[in-house]
């Protein structure tokens, strides 16, 4: 079968300290390795979602399990190929002929783990066996099949029809940084702080055939946020995302784990419709008539499984977030966004609160700081505007900083140099203290007493709907709070238009969920809320939206809002109906 190339064929030499690094995790805990294990109900819906099931002539086909594990996905997958060899004509027992010779191509397993690669072989050469393989047989077979390696860096010859799996998932911190390096020498795809299932991903659809599938089972985090926008690109530019099975809050893996999983069938095909299924019930019947209803031409017609079925058409663009949400709320959308200036543009500003590093060092009773009073500020954080207004605890953050820009000089406020120095194995003991240590006391982010004066918007930032608080300029923001500025736009207008189903609108489209069904109000998916220019809302509308953010009538705001942006009866009915 003819090769596909790697995305990016830089070469990788490996030297000892990626030896001696790979070595480590080779022998290192499921957990470090970011092993979780998937239920046999969800790997035979994979298998049967890309096509691998026992009518097709399964021995002409090339499988890839980049991350095998324990065999949750090889060993059903095997179990497939034998019984598909078997009903081929004149193949009636797999003990006559040459099952090496028919099959030695037809799968191909990677594990890094040594332990768990040998207690796999063993499983395999057992289940061949048992099958009616001859050992010599069975274990040229396991022999050929299985590799041990890092999937990332090893050489695997040809391309493939299938790759399946539910590759590891590691936070790059974790990852030693000489792999860190070897990855992004060789992976597009390995951007910011891109889990070690990024480039998984990539690697597996380089490796695909013309018009072979991947299907995945892994967390969804890459389809929205900012790490997996290259991922989304390397899709867009070769392969159709044909299926999107939203797995959170189901029990999809063998044991209970804090995830976000998905389901993804990858085509390298011409790009087309998605389909879309939610949370289905894990039973080998339930999945398998699912599957059958998502691939069949009509699902409405198709028996099965009732869970709900949607097609969108342009989730992939570019890099951009997919959006798999109704698409009565992406239509909405899309014509907001045609229609109206991003909130940046309309003349608003978008930030976060401080992040110092030590809060407990920090922030302290406003009363209780002992520094220059030009060397504290009032601080207003997430329990403070709980309620829906600001009600203020009286916590305060102390400035290390000038107006003008850079660390104050400590010689020159001695109550601030002994209040830091008091503090200063906790301050000093920072990241971003070590690595600048003549910067020791500074926050992470840098201060800018003017805000605190400025008349804002607060937002917390995970929650179920839109809090949006007015805050009139007299506290300065915590990290968890987002805030929204603007000399242009009546912030009390503003606050009645974010309030109403606008903000959550735009932010559980592009956003991803969180566990729980809670939403992130980051500043990136902020700035994509779209609203009128403040020269464009007439009077009446100006004092409508005013009148209801000072009420906190959530209906009154809807009603204006409604108005504001000209909607249809069918697209107030999405907007309503975002609180799914």
């Amino acid at each position: 079968m003819a090769g596909v190339a790697v995305h990016k064929t830089v070469p990788v030499r490996v030297a000892s300290p990626i030896a001696a690094a790979l070595d480590d995790l080779a022998m290192s805990e499921a957990e470090a390795r970011g092993a979780i294990f998937t239920r046999r109900e969800v790997v035979g819906f994979i298998l049967d979602l890309t096509g691998y099931t026992c009518d097709k002539p399964l021995h002409r086909m090339r499988l890839l399990e980049p991350s095998c594990g324990d065999g949750d996905f090889l060993l059903p997958a095997i179990e497939r190929l034998l019984t598909a060899w078997s009903r081929e004509p004149m193949r009636g027992d797999p003990v006559r002929g040459d099952p090496v010779a028919a099959l030695g191509e037809s799968i191909r397993a990677v594990e890094l783990h040594r332990e768990t690669f040998l207690a796999v072989k063993a499983k395999v050469i057992g289940l061949l066996i048992a099958r009616g393989v001859a050992p010599a047989a069975a274990r040229r077979l396991a022999d050929l099949w299985l590799i041990q390696g890092d999937f990332l860096l090893t050489q695997i010859d040809g391309a493939f029809d299938v790759v399946v799996g539910n590759p590891p998932y590691v936070r790059q911190e974790l990852i030693p940084d000489v792999l860190i390096a070897a990855y992004r020498a060789r992976y597009d795809t390995v951007f910011d702080r891109a889990d070690l299932y990024i480039p998984f991903i990539e690697r597996s659809l380089s490796m695909l055939l013309k018009g072979g599938q991947l299907g995945f089972i892994c967390a969804d985090r890459w389809m929205k946020n900012r790490y997996g926008g290259p991922l989304r690109q390397f899709v867009a530019k070769g392969f159709h995302l044909k299926i999107h099975v939203d797995m959170v809050g189901t029990a999809a893996f063998q044991a209970d784990v804090i995830a976000y999983p998905a389901i993804t069938i990858i085509a390298r095909e011409k790009a087309g419709l998605t389909r879309i299924a939610h949370r289905p019930q894990i039973d080998a019947a339930a999945l398998a008539g699912l599957a059958g209803r998502l691939l069949a031409a009509d699902p409405a017609d198709a028996p099965g499984d009732r869970c709900s079925i949607r097609e969108i058409g342009g989730v992939v663009s570019g890099s951009e977030p997919w959006i798999l949400d109704s698409s009565d709320q992406l239509a909405l959308v899309r014509r907001l966004e045609a229609a109206y200036p991003a909130l940046e543009e309309a003349g608003c500003r978008v930030g976060i609160g401080v992040a110092t590093g030590a809060d407990a060092a920090f922030i302290a009773p406003f009363e209780t700081l002992d520094v220059e009073p030009d060397r504290k500020l009032p601080l207003v954080m997430t329990r403070d505007i709980a309620g829906g207004t600001v009600a203020w605890r009286g916590h305060g953050v102390v400035n290390p900083f000038k107006d003008s820009g850079g660390l104050v000089d400590l010689a020159q406020y001695p109550r601030l140099r002994r209040y830091l120095e008091a503090r200063k194995d906790q301050i000093a003991n920072r990241h971003i203290a070590r690595k600048a240590p003549a910067n020791w006391y500074r926050t992470i982010d840098r201060i800018y007493p003017a805000l605190a004066t400025t008349p804002k918007l607060l937002i917390p930032d995970i929650k179920g709907h839109a809090h949006i608080v007015h805050e009139g300029g007299q506290f300065y923001p915590h990290h968890n709070l987002y805030y929204i500025t603007s000399d242009v736009w009546d912030l009390r207008a503003l606050q009645a238009v974010l309030m109403s189903g606008i903000a959550r609108l735009f932010v559980a489209i592009y956003t991803t969920r969180m566990h729980g069904g809670f939403l992130r109000f980051q500043a990136q998916y902020l700035r994509r809320i779209r609203v009128p220019h403040w020269q464009d809302v007439p009077a009446d509308m100006r004092r409508a939206l005013i009148a209801a953010a000072e009420a906190g009538d959530q209906a009154a705001c809807n009603r204006v809002v409604f108005a504001l942006y000209d909607m249809t009866p069918e697209e107030r009915a999405a907007l309503g109906g975002n609180g799914d």
